[in-house]
């Protein structure tokens, strides 16, 4: 019994030990079209998921398997050859597409500076304009935005050029209305003094008359 039990443990320890390797990364074909290069990139996405979906079928098996370490090794070491073929696909593809957009914007460069180059060689061989008769051009008509300013800047002068004779005016009509006001004033006062003084004169005679009217009247008893 005991000698089984060794033999079956010494199997267990050799199959651990001897994990069969995963097949070989294959080596990845060139690619060949931007268009192409999209089409890798998403069978890479596809496939990742894929793989981990066998990964957690495989791995769900082996843990009804006596053998259990030996079964989660062997799943782990294909998956990661499997990533790694897919992490190859997507390398080579995304080189791809960095090196044809390098190459792209170079064509532009180029085919923008050849355009350049024959515009001045163009220019250059082309005799040059004769000059310009300027005798018998046509007096140019202002702008209507220039006559506006014009007219604007004339006012404003027209105005600064009556402002002396206008603050005089408004000073002359301070100077009468102050002048009014202060012949107002005094008409009311002098008014006022001459009603006082009548005021005044007919109190005192009222005075007079009641102090005589009392002295007219003999004291009583006598």
């Amino acid at each position: 019994m005991r000698a089984f039990a060794a033999a079956v443990l010494a199997a267990a320890l050799s199959a651990c030990a001897s994990v069969a390797p995963g097949p070989a990364v294959e080596t990845v074909d060139p690619t060949t079209s931007v268009e192409q290069a999209d089409q890798r990139l998403a069978a890479v996405a596809r496939e990742r998921a894929a793989i981990e979906a066998r990964y957690a079928e495989r791995e769900a098996v082996c843990y009804e398997k006596f053998f259990v370490n030996h079964c989660l090794d062997e799943a782990k070491e294909r998956r990661r050859v499997a990533l790694v073929a897919q992490r190859n696909i997507e390398i080579e593809a995304d080189r791809y597409k960095r090196r044809a957009k390098v190459e792209e914007r170079d064509k532009e460069i180029a085919a923008a500076d050849a355009k350049y180059k024959a515009e001045e060689a163009r220019l250059a061989a082309e005799p040059p304009p004769p000059p310009r008769d300027t005798t018998a051009l046509p007096a140019t008509r202002p702008s209507p935005a220039a006559s506006r300013m014009a007219r604007r800047n004339a006012k404003a002068k027209e105005e600064a050029a009556r402002a002396p004779e206008e603050a005089a005016k408004a000073a002359a009509n301070v100077r009468e209305f102050e002048e009014r006001k202060r012949k107002s004033e005094q008409k009311q006062k002098d008014v006022a003094e001459r009603v006082a003084e009548r005021e005044a004169k007919a109190a005192a005679r009222r005075a007079e008359e009641e102090k005589k009217a009392k002295a007219a009247v003999p004291p009583a008893g006598k």
